[in-house]
């Protein structure tokens, strides 16, 4: 390594400190000229985020990898790293698994990750992540690429001090513009991060930042398991109100006598049952946020009642006469269309208009490209963790089975999918491998891309019936509603929206078929 290849490599990064450029580019750029000056496999630049490290950009390594979170505990080399003043460079034949193994980019076969070296970044004297570097090839890095690694490091550190410099600004313009605060101060939970690059989820994102500095009601919208309530938690995340509790509440979960109790609260003897006073869920979010999941299960009673309180701010908890003052900002969400519900006279016109101040579509996954694949790789780090493995990952046809499919439960299905996958294979080992790669056969997906939703149910098949017509009629309808609850695992109130009936009149429909 001469002073002459170092000094090529490193002034264009010495450039683009002066540029205003993307953060993702300026990252990219920065593992482009890394690769230049050490010839290697695959480079990755990790931030730490508490006892987490979150990729932030990779480079020969597979595309999931941006959506994995590794927690340093359950990593011994990136322990080390950070650990290190310096750079460190794991001998060959270290026994010390390596987190990249099974993820370099191309690459079907199980062949491991063989040299690898790293480097702490640190900003004002505090580890704020790291560079590494790997190698299939054991004799790829020669110790004194040591002191190269440690020089660009030094400005590796610098181009991103200057990255989150420029970010701190730009959120400090949109908060004098009364724009919401960024989303990334709510990244510091792991099962709030929402993770996506395609062009429908940074819109969410930006809506999400746009209508979170208010105080508008917001109505999520969007299929089952699209993550509505992340989207509601991100919101709150991003308002004035972040400090203040999240209240959430669904809808479905509750018999219609029980609802106003849990949103109002009740005093003693209100009812049977009632044997002291409660706060209800909008004294519980005074000052914070109420989260209504599923809000087009709400009866028409309670619809009226939460109009009051909206309106005013002022409640009565059940059985008392007493108001109470509070201040609460509302978030709903339903995979209903409440616009035709009005219209058929199920649901209130006045309480829809002061839901959907602010109405919000979550995009499905099957329109989000390759976040398919970056949502895989945090649901694979996740079974990987759990599973006690050294490294799960997709092969290449398993990919591409992931990318093609329509996805009709969205991102729970997604969720689901990788951690049964991962059982069943793991399963289907006779020795416990260090790398696991999950094939398209275990997905196990169905062919083509038939879509099965709300709007488009699939009906059962017709059977051949004899006898009068109303006998004929109530058959199928036994095997409609058996279809779907099916299908629904046996939530009533889900297969309910599907067939476009009300919780209570399937109810009483499938009493009245004998199926209750």
């Amino acid at each position: 390594m001469t002073a002459k290849s170092l000094l090529t490599a490193l002034l264009p990064l010495v450039s683009d400190l002066s540029r205003e450029l993307p953060e993702g580019e300026r990252y990219r750029r920065l593992l482009e000229a890394m690769r230049a000056l050490l010839p290697c496999d695959a480079a990755a630049l990790l931030r730490l985020d508490g006892e987490w490290l979150v990729p932030l950009a990779v480079d020969g390594l597979s595309t999931d990898t941006l959506g994995r979170r590794f927690k340093v505990s359950e990593h011994p080399r990136f322990q080390a790293l950070l650990g290190s003043p310096g750079p460190t460079r794991f001998a060959a034949d270290s026994e010390l698994p390596d987190p990249y193994d099974g993820l370099v980019d191309g690459l079907d076969d199980h062949l491991e990750v063989h040299d690898c070296m790293g480097c702490p970044l640190f900003i004002d004297e505090r580890p704020w992540g790291l560079l590494t570097l790997d190698a299939l090839d054991p004799e790829r890095f020669e110790p004194i690429e040591l002191d190269a690694l440690q020089a660009f490091a030094s400005l590796a550190a610098a181009t991103v001090n200057a990255a989150e410099r420029i970010e701190r600004l730009a959120n400090r313009a949109e908060d004098e513009h009364q724009r919401a605060e960024v989303y990334r101060q709510a990244s510091g939970q792991q099962s709030r991060e929402m993770i996506g690059q395609s062009k429908a989820h940074k819109r969410l994102v930006e809506e999400i930042n746009l209508v979170g500095g208010s105080d508008l009601t917001v109505l999520i919208t969007g299929e089952t398991g699209v993550g509505k309530e992340l989207v509601a938690q991100a919101i709150h995340a991003a308002s004035a109100r972040a400090d203040k509790p999240i209240i959430s509440l669904n809808c479905a979960a509750l018999p219609d006598t029980l609802v106003e109790s849990e949103l109002f609260g009740h005093v003693r003897g209100a009812f049977t049952g009632a044997m002291n006073d409660r706060r209800g869920k909008f004294e519980l979010a005074n000052g914070g946020t109420l989260f209504l999941d599923e809000v087009g299960e709400l009866s028409l009673t309670v619809q009226a009642k939460l109009l009051r309180v909206l309106q005013s701010g002022q409640l009565q908890r059940l059985g008392s006469d007493k108001e109470h003052q509070v201040d609460v900002r509302l978030i709903a969400a339903t995979n209903r269309d409440l616009a035709e519900e009005v219209r058929s006279g199920r649901y209130r016109a006045d309480f829809y208009h002061r839901l959907s101040v602010y109405p919000l579509l979550v995009p499905a996954l099957r329109d989000r490209g390759r976040d398919v694949l970056l949502l895989s790789g945090y649901f694979l780090e996740q079974n990987r963790s759990r599973m006690g493995l050294n490294s799960l990952r997709l092969g290449s046809d398993a990919q591409n089975a992931l990318l093609a499919y329509d996805w009709p439960g969205n991102v729970r299905e997604l969720e689901h999918l990788i951690g049964r996958s991962a059982l069943k294979a793991l399963g289907n080992c006779k020795e416990r491998p260090k790398i696991l790669s999950l094939s398209a056969a275990d997905l196990d997906l169905p062919n083509g891309s038939v879509e099965v939703t709300a709007q488009q149910p699939a009906a059962p098949a017709m059977t051949l019936v004899t006898g009068d017509l109303r006998e004929a009629t109530e058959n199928y309808q036994r095997q409609v509603i058996a279809a779907c609850l099916e299908r629904h695992h046996n939530n009533w109130a889900s297969a309910a929206r599907e067939l476009g009936l009300d919780r209570a009149n399937l109810g009483r429909m499938a009493k009245r078929l004998g199926m209750k």
